[in-house]
């Protein structure tokens, strides 16, 4: 995008779960006009009778800005933006699905935190493979729960491009009195604080759940924030970031309030539930499942350890008892809080 005043409505958002809702109500909240399409042809019905989301926001009536679209080709081709909201494992079939429907220099942005499933490949990657560089691209993320974003309590987000202008008009979009929207160019930093923290969550959770207690949960989330910054670090992510919103903001935020489904597995599994059991109580998609075994994998593959990612995969996909893996947490070698190794932009 070459104009800093360029608009971006209709903004199209692609994925019509709690958080896609979420995001094009306080888009159409600031008067700017938002399509809202999803895959289920009589949920899109529902919210078009009822001009809201009663199965995931139940009781919010939509901005009169907002319409359900029920017809994707017709809404790419309006669109001045893309914004998509989905799990990571449709992200990339969703993109090869617009790819031939979205017009050349549309610009997109995602509100999706994860990794894609099997090459664990970061989704700005992904993105650019597959769409080419005829589109300017952003990552959404930050510590914000759709309910809360959606009843227009405060938030603050961060928004990161390597495309300065799309980056302000997309932050202009979104940003309000209550919905407040930094801009960073570490498109790298701010989808590992969103992937990585997701996993924490589980282990936090699981702690809480077995009633370890409040001394368990903030050594969790500490040294989590170690294994996050070690990763960071390797990839080259700047350091700052990481104690930012994307990073240390979203981790406290999923790793500590039972709104996150995340959290809510863990607790699960930590009361004595199967891990097929805590999914289904669930009911809905739980990112850090998704995303364990790549974040390990990206690990091991830069030469980081990261031990409370590594007990998580072993309880989810290996069927440890997860009190024998917090005890092997607890049983490594003890050492200094050493410092961890910082990357900056000037490096």
């Amino acid at each position: 995008m070459s104009d800093n005043n360029e608009q971006l409505f209709p903004t199209l958002v692609i994925g019509a779960g709690a958080w896609g809702t979420a995001l094009a109500i306080a888009i159409a909240r600031n008067g700017n006009e938002v399509l809202l399409w999803g895959r289920d042809d009589k949920h899109l019905a529902a919210m078009q009778d009822t001009h809201s989301n009663e199965r995931y926001l139940p009781g919010l009536i939509f901005p009169e800005s907002l319409k359900v679209t029920p017809n994707l080709e017709q809404a790419l081709a309006v669109a001045k933006h893309v914004l998509i909201s989905v799990p990571s494992i449709a992200f990339s079939g969703m993109l090869e699905q617009i790819k031939p429907l979205i017009p050349t220099g549309t610009p997109l942005s995602w509100a999706t935190k994860g990794l894609t499933p099997e090459t664990g490949r970061f989704l700005y990657e992904t993105a650019a493979d597959i769409l080419g560089d005829s589109h300017a691209l952003a990552v959404i993320s930050g510590p914000s729960f759709a309910a809360e974003v959606a009843k227009d309590l405060p938030t603050a987000v961060t928004s990161a491009s390597l495309d300065d202008d799309f980056n302000q008009a997309l932050a202009l979009a979104m940003h309000s009195p209550t919905l407040r929207v930094y801009t960073t160019h570490d498109v790298l930093g701010v989808q590992i604080g969103g992937t990585v923290k997701n996993v924490l969550a589980i282990s936090a959770g699981i702690a809480d759940g077995l009633g370890f207690g409040a001394n368990a949960r903030a050594a969790l989330i500490t040294r989590g924030m170690a294994e996050i910054l070690r990763l960071s670090a390797s990839l080259g992510a700047e350091t700052e970031t990481m104690f930012g919103l994307s990073g240390i903001g979203d981790l406290i935020l999923t790793c500590t309030d039972d709104q996150s489904r995340n959290r809510q597995l863990g607790l699960a599994i930590g009361r004595g539930l199967t891990v097929e059991q805590a999914v289904a109580e669930v009911g809905k998609t739980v990112e850090g499942m998704h995303a364990a075994r790549e974040v390990l994998l990206r690990a091991q593959q830069a030469g980081v350890e990261m031990p409370i990612v590594e007990q998580v995969c072993k309880i989810l996909f290996e069927g440890y008892d997860p009190r024998e893996s917090v005890q092997a947490l607890l049983c490594r070698e003890q050492k200094a809080e050493a410092n961890v190794p910082t990357v900056t932009a000037n490096n």
